[in-house]
């Protein structure tokens, strides 16, 4: 929609009521809006304005006791059900460690906040704390349980509630820097840096200084380091990491938050384009149609290689990312080796 043509406040809340059973995000698609303008609709009605720092966030969440914490992109939703805990927080990174509930996240990315109470089925209110970036793509969502302390909840709603709680909300779409330009990839420089890492944290630093895409880099390296597998590796991934027991780690990101798994997974079910985990504290939903490659990676650290599988769009955005779990220090699982290992290749037509 151009800007002429955006819907109003009303009108979005109209088009809501007469698609009841369409997810929120898929509302924002057909209308052509940012998933924060939706919700800004319904300020003073169902949504409040509040403070979108995560750091200050953070300095309060715990007291919210057990909630289901949600992370998505475009092709994936991973959800965990824990407390907030053993918080580190700072000017560009921000950790929590907890138990279950395990992120790293980007402050400077987060820019509006939500608290949003709905009526569910019966008397029963479901409430949320709903974050989004500048263009209104959501960073994280905290969603209350019945076990959730409601009084910190509504304190918090209380202290953070923004002077503006107007329902028009303007979407500032990120710009390009020079800093987010890849070129082409020199592959002798590529593979001699790569064989030089000691700690698979370095990689990023490396396709930064090297002006490398993720996916160029992973491509061009050589299959020594890096190999494409079938475009639904990651389903046979999940089925044999639950049938064997093998802990896995699952990063789930978009550019303000990631969010990690790490444990084991029990429940595999398919249904429809999507695959899920529909374990306990643990939810996966993972849009099989939206990957485009999938590479199994190695990256050479003090412990010897680390493998990794990689699914990306067709954009080259990377949706999902798995590792086996491991402690710093400790070779890799022969476990999750053996399963990566007998995960099927891309036929030779896709990875021409």
């Amino acid at each position: 929609m151009t800007e002429k043509q955006r819907p109003t406040p009303s009108e979005i809340r109209a088009y809501r009521a007469e698609n009841p059973k369409l997810r929120e995000r898929d509302v924002a698609v057909q209308l052509g809006i940012s998933e924060a303008a939706l919700i800004a609709a319904e300020v003073g009605l169902t949504a409040v304005r509040i403070d979108g720092s995560a750091n200050r966030l953070l300095e309060k969440a715990p007291s919210l006791g057990e909630v289901m914490v949600l992370t998505r992109n475009d092709s994936a939703v991973h959800e965990k059900i824990g407390v907030y805990e053993k918080i580190t927080a700072g000017q560009h990174a921000s950790i929590v460690l907890g138990e279950n509930v395990d992120l790293r996240i980007f402050p400077q990315v987060w820019a509006h906040g939500f608290a949003v109470s709905k009526k569910g089925e019966g008397d029963e209110v479901r409430r949320s704390l709903q974050y989004f970036d500048a263009a209104g793509n959501a960073v994280q969502k905290i969603h209350l349980r019945p076990a959730s302390n409601l009084d910190a909840y509504l304190a918090l709603v209380d202290e953070f509630r923004l002077e503006d709680q107007s329902q028009d909300f303007v979407e500032v779409k990120p710009s390009v820097s020079d800093a987010d330009e890849t070129g082409p990839v020199d592959v002798p420089v590529l593979r001699q840096n790569w064989s030089e890492m000691t700690d698979t944290h370095q990689f990023f630093g490396m396709l930064k200084k090297l002006k490398i895409g993720r996916r160029d880099a992973v491509r061009s390296v050589g299959e020594d380091y890096a190999w494409q597998v079938a475009s639904n590796a990651a389903e046979f991934l999940l089925r044999a990491a639950a049938e064997k027991g093998t802990d896995i780690m699952c990063f789930v990101g978009n550019n303000g938050t990631i969010q990690i798994h790490t444990g084991p997974i029990g429940k595999v079910e398919p249904m429809g384009p999507w695959i899920n985990v529909m374990d306990p504290t643990f939810h996966l939903h993972l849009r099989q149609d939206h990957i485009s490659e999938c590479w199994v990676v190695r990256k050479p650290t003090k412990d010897g290689h680390v493998t990794s599988l990689e699914a990306y769009d067709a954009k080259g955005e990377m949706i999902i990312q798995f590792f086996g779990k491991r402690k710093e220090g400790n070779v890799e699982l022969a476990a999750w080796r053996d399963i990566l290992d007998g995960l099927p290749r891309a036929d030779a037509s896709v990875a021409a």
